[in-house]
């Protein structure tokens, strides 16, 4: 490896710790966002142990699961994105563009519809209705844009994408119409994107999915490599495309169905974090890969902070913040795609 080359690689890796080192500071600051502040060695002291009780409950109990959850899910949203961009092809798919979270979103409402109350939801099945609703709605999606001797269009996909999601978003409108208030307001909160899952229960849910699945996806980050390469190149070398693209596919649809489980409709993560890795680290996804697993950690984790700093007491859901920002980037993407 040249001298260059070796400066480059360098230069990507003081990319991602940067990114790391961004995450760490938001994670500091977001322990103490909140309506009752705790000053620096209020928190130092409730870390270590010497914290009153209520000090305790602020940090252990309310604030430090969402923060881990943020990060969980944006890490989870991005890598989805990721992989569906480099297996698809298509510069602007992001799972909630393609409505896989709807799919996701509508499994758990009607779970959710059909229990007085959100309390008597068993946590850990929630991921697993996620992907079933997910992986249902990614195979009608895959169905419908599938055409015998062209395979896959980009354009094509996104635009069933789209007109799937628009269905799944009328059908969970009309099923809000059997629930109750508490349940309603649980799923008006959901849609708007807001960080629900709040307590370690929903950090041990959502964990193992992550800890199998990122892996996975750091492992095939050559295969993805190749097939930006084209069906026909990646064919001479080897690559069994229809089995590589199933099985990444179904990581990316478990990856976004088990992170909506937890945090409700949050759109645009899976779009914009691997397009700002590619533009910081280059093309090639050993390094796109933990790049927009950080962004994606650290764009959550700054949306849901200030959405619960900017409008104290009250705070603005974490999907908003996002949707904010990702909007006008998803016009700015769309207009220099050729497509």
């Amino acid at each position: 490896m040249s001298s260059y080359q070796q400066n480059k690689k360098k230069r990507k890796v003081y990319t991602i710790l940067i990114i790391i080192l961004l995450i760490f500071i938001s994670f500091m600051i977001s322990m103490n966002t909140g309506y009752i502040r705790l000053s620096p060695l209020q928190l130092l002291e409730t870390l270590i142990g010497m914290g009153t009780e209520q000090q305790n409950l602020i940090l252990f109990e309310f604030r430090l699961p969402r923060i881990v959850i943020s990060v969980l899910v944006g890490m989870g949203l991005a890598l989805a994105g990721c992989v569906l961009q480099g297996v698809s092809g298509n510069p602007l798919a992001d799972p909630g563009i393609l409505g896989i979270n709807s799919g996701a979103g509508l499994a758990v409402v009607l779970f959710i519809s059909f229990f007085p109350s959100t309390s008597d939801v068993p946590v850990m099945f929630l991921p697993v209705l996620a992907f079933i609703g997910a992986g249902v709605t990614a195979i009608i999606i895959y169905a419908l844009s599938y055409k015998r001797g062209e395979g896959i269009s980009p354009t094509r996909l996104m635009l069933t994408g789209v007109a799937i999601a628009a269905g799944i978003s009328a059908a969970m409108i009309i099923l809000t119409l059997r629930l109750t208030p508490d349940n309603y307001q649980f799923v008006a909160v959901w849609l708007a994107g807001s960080i629900w899952g709040s307590n370690w229960m929903f950090v041990l849910s959502l964990l193992p999915w992550l800890l199998i699945l990122i892996p996975y996806i750091f492992i095939k980050a050559r295969v993805l490599n190749t097939l930006n390469l084209g069906e026909v190149t990646a064919t001479g070398l080897g690559v069994n495309i229809e089995k590589e693209r199933l099985f990444l596919l179904a990581a990316a649809v478990a990856l976004a169905g088990s992170s909506v489980s937890v945090s409700g409709g949050i759109g645009f993560i899976g779009l914009i974090a691997p397009h700002l890795a590619r533009q910081l680290v280059g093309g090639k996804h050993q390094f796109v890969i933990p790049a927009a697993a950080a962004l994606g950690a650290l764009l959550l984790l700054v949306a849901d902070t200030i959405g619960r700093w900017f409008i104290q007491p009250s705070e603005i859901p974490a999907g908003i913040v996002v949707a904010v920002i990702g909007a006008p980037y998803f016009l700015y993407l769309l207009a220099k795609s050729k497509a």
